[in-house]
């Protein structure tokens, strides 16, 4: 969470919204922000889960330790996931992945393109038709 804090404002200027969910109790998320320097500015609201029902059903609970898998989901503004990334506990997020991800998503709803592998923000597209495969 801290890395996303801080390019909260960033994320914000792109139209994306972002909101935080555990498995925790909203009791743990206060202590959390008062005592965590890194969460200081967090900005964007944390969810408790307490009952799993959001983790189950998003397939991202750990059922033998009862808490979630780090995992972002990416919901288009029509409410259907077009991306999901799950983290093992021992891995971080990469944020800069996200960002590209979010880039790439937006580029393709404004443009009607593809993103080739490792494409980046300014890169050109590629055709979505069939037809091309193998062509930029």
């Amino acid at each position: 969470m801290a890395a996303v804090a801080a390019i909260y404002r960033d994320l914000e200027a792109m139209n994306v919204e972002v909101l935080a969910l555990s498995t925790d109790s909203v009791y743990s998320h206060k202590v959390f922000l008062e005592t965590s320097p890194s969460l200081k500015n967090v900005g964007y609201p944390l969810l408790s889960d307490r009952t799993q029902e959001i983790s189950r059903a998003y397939r991202v609970l750990d059922e033998n330790s009862g808490a979630a898998f780090r995992a972002s989901f990416f919901i288009n503004p029509e409410q259907i996931i077009v991306a999901k990334l799950v983290y093992p506990r021992e891995i971080g997020r990469n944020i800069d992945e996200h960002v590209r991800l979010f880039e790439a998503l937006q580029y393709s709803k404004v443009t009607g393109k593809g993103t080739p592998a490792n494409w980046k923000h300014g890169d050109s597209g590629v055709s979505k038709n069939p037809k091309n495969v193998g062509r930029m």
